[in-house]
């Protein structure tokens, strides 16, 4: 039994190969245009500050508060993706510790500071932000327009 698993996936893998090599043999042209107008360097990548939204040390607040600051928080998220420094956002899944991500369009810690300290969820200690540099494709800036297109249903 475990050759013929065996045998099928080399079948499989010889059978892709004719695609992979015309894939790989394909000839993306550069686009300096874009490049430029997404500030990627030689390789299409540039910084970016990754944000790692940790469970705050705010635990006493009314519901409607808690709910309140959350809304401000969607609402900071939608101004700073529209002004172009917020380029991906989003909650983790349950866990202990993390809530949420934010990769900002920004080139420093002090930057990413400023960003983040405008979200009231932040600065009422709902959302505790850990901020490190990311070297990442310059490319994802162009994923909300991307996302735009395939969303069919809004918060």
């Amino acid at each position: 039994m475990k050759s013929i698993a065996h045998l099928v996936l080399v079948i499989g893998l010889l059978a892709a190969l004719p695609i992979l090599t015309k894939a790989q043999s394909a000839k993306i042209e550069y686009d300096s245009t874009l490049a430029k107008k997404l500030n990627a360097d030689a390789y299409g990548m540039k910084k970016y500050v990754l944000v790692l939204l940790k469970t705050g040390s705010e635990t006493g607040l009314s519901k409607a508060k808690s709910d309140s600051l959350f809304t401000g928080h969607m609402a900071n998220i939608n101004r700073l993706a529209e002004a172009g420094k917020l380029v991906v956002a989003g909650p983790f899944f349950k866990n202990d510790k993390y809530r949420g991500i934010f990769i900002l369009n920004a080139s420093t810690i002090e930057e990413g500071k400023q960003l983040v300290d405008s979200d009231p969820a932040i600065r009422a200690n709902l959302l505790d932000p850990e901020l490190l540099l990311w070297y990442g494709s310059a490319a994802l800036s162009e994923t909300l327009d991307i996302h735009k297109k395939i969303e069919s249903k809004t918060h």
